[in-house]
């Protein structure tokens, strides 16, 4: 049987050049819409860059290997993702027109099937995860929690879109991590108070590092800037959501879409400033981060309800404002002469 392009798929090389035998599992991992890939990568390119612009390092053959690891990881664990949520969300993805082609909820692929696959595409990830230093491993594990829960969030919560931002994001503290091998996430202080040379009282403190206030800072600006691009991606299916009985920022903010996703990017820009200004990233970064902010209004003035087709567009056209905000962090650290 022949593989039919998805609806929101677009032209895609899947659909062109593939064998006719691999586009079920390539479509399984949503390799005929890469957009996913690329909003999942980029966060923890900027994370990358934002450590070496905050601690005054230089970029090494070890730098290029996290920016190559880190785009093979993107591409495995969102097919991994993608097939476990298309594991979970099979009976509903049946009664929702965009999705109802998916290879698992059409028959293509059995449920047993793409879980083998989703467990393979994590095993070859944990491999490279391996090569990233203590931190960051810990880290990426921990993100397999958020990965696991993710498909539930629409059955109990207006809100998963948020839960996206949380775990599509998380690449921005594994490359700083990553970046920094030598950085520890937990400190603990040891205060002992002295009279008279005699010790009188001692106590612990156990807290995360300072040098993390830039990386945690970029996570929350990538939360709800996620939180503003899923909630127009979600516009696509408010019609079928509401049907089904699925749940969705887009549902919940109603003829509101437009108020709420520019709050949402208002965060996101805000935290982004800060991330800067505690790395204390030069001049050209707040430059830069102005055309992050311009996209992101071009984006809020646009949006609208009952157009699904501009959602996807505007949708899609977050991963160069994703790359703008990376050139932004990338820039900053770059010294200008006096």
């Amino acid at each position: 049987m022949k593989s039919a392009p998805l609806p929101d798929a677009g032209a895609n090389w899947v659909d062109r050049h593939a064998p006719e035998s691999l586009k079920p599992w390539l479509k399984l991992g949503r390799f005929d819409r890469p957009i996913g890939i690329w909003l999942l990568l980029i966060p923890g390119w900027q994370g990358i860059a934002l450590a070496i612009g905050a601690h005054g390092l230089t970029p090494d053959l070890r730098t290029l290997w996290l920016v190559v690891g880190f785009v093979i990881g993107a591409c495995l664990m969102r097919a991994a993702g993608c097939a476990f949520n298309d594991v979970v969300d099979r009976d509903i993805d049946r009664k929702v027109a965009r999705t109802a082609a998916r290879p698992v909820a059409s028959g293509r692929i059995s449920r047993k099937q793409a879980l083998i696959y989703a467990g393979a595409c994590s095993l070859i990830s944990f491999l490279i995860l391996l090569t990233l230093g203590r931190t960051a491993i810990g880290l990426g594990v921990l993100s397999l929690l958020l990965v696991a829960i993710y498909p539930f969030m629409k059955r109990v919560t207006w809100w998963p879109q948020a839960w996206l931002g949380l775990t599509f994001n998380w690449g921005a503290l594994m490359g700083f991590a990553a970046a920094i091998p030598a950085l520890g996430l937990i400190t603990l202080n040891h205060h002992i108070a002295l009279e008279n040379g005699v010790a009188i009282a001692e106590s612990s403190r156990v807290g995360v590092d300072a040098a993390w206030l830039p990386a945690l800072l970029l996570y929350l600006g990538g939360l709800f800037w996620t939180l503003g691009y899923d909630t127009i991606y979600a516009l696509q299916d408010i019609e079928d959501d509401a049907m089904v009985g699925v749940k969705s920022s887009a549902r919940r903010l109603g003829s509101n879409v437009r108020l709420g996703v520019g709050v949402f990017y208002l965060f996101a820009i805000a935290f982004a400033a800060g991330a800067g200004v505690v790395a204390g990233l030069g001049v050209l970064f707040y430059i830069a981060l102005t055309l992050y902010a311009l996209h992101l209004s071009w984006q809020t003035r646009r949006v609208r309800n009952d157009d699904g087709a501009l959602a996807l567009r505007l949708f899609k056209s977050n991963r160069e404002a994703g790359l703008i905000l990376l050139l932004a962090i990338i820039l900053g650290t770059v010294p200008l002469p006096l």
